[in-house]
């Protein structure tokens, strides 16, 4: 409280330290929205890693079910293939050989494990700032609390 910019007074640094805060919780929130669509995206690709290996070991028409809409299947003969289309995002859909779409989906695969890694590292450091942050504000107000019945204690 000594130092030059906390000249403010007491309503000042519980101001700048509640700004600190809600940053942090912003951040926080950020971080937790890209870690619960990591975790959805990893299965998708591990499911989808599995299909091209099925693909690839097929030799002869497969009959299959798939998703057409919500609890909705629909039966379907799949031939022999050796190329498969990915949805890519933002509508665009390419069509692979099963060994590129295979090292496109698996460098994906890594690529998402290594982000949600460091988003949980991240999250972990921001609980630690904000908490911290929530540990300052409180001895703040607790310093000002005995600084003012000290005042009054002496006037």
């Amino acid at each position: 409280m000594n130092l030059p910019e906390n000249s403010g007074g007491v309503e000042k640094v519980l101001r700048r330290l509640d700004e600190q805060h809600g940053k942090y919780k912003f951040m926080e929130y950020t971080l937790a929205t890209k870690r619960r669509r990591l975790r959805q995206q990893i299965p998708d690709l591990a499911r989808s890693l599995e299909m091209i290996e099925k693909l690839k070991m097929q030799k002869t028409d497969m009959e299959t079910k798939f998703l057409l809409s919500d609890q909705v299947f629909v039966k379907a003969n799949v031939p022999a293939t050796n190329i498969v289309y990915l949805w890519l995002g933002a509508n665009v859909m390419l069509e692979y050989s099963l060994d590129d779409a295979e090292k496109l989906l698996t460098s994906n695969m890594a690529t998402a494990k290594k982000n949600l890694e460091c988003i949980e590292h991240d999250l972990d450091f921001l609980r630690d700032q904000w908490t911290t942050t929530e540990v300052n504000m409180a001895r703040v107000y607790n310093w000002d609390v005995k600084r003012r019945q000290a005042a009054k204690a002496s006037s």
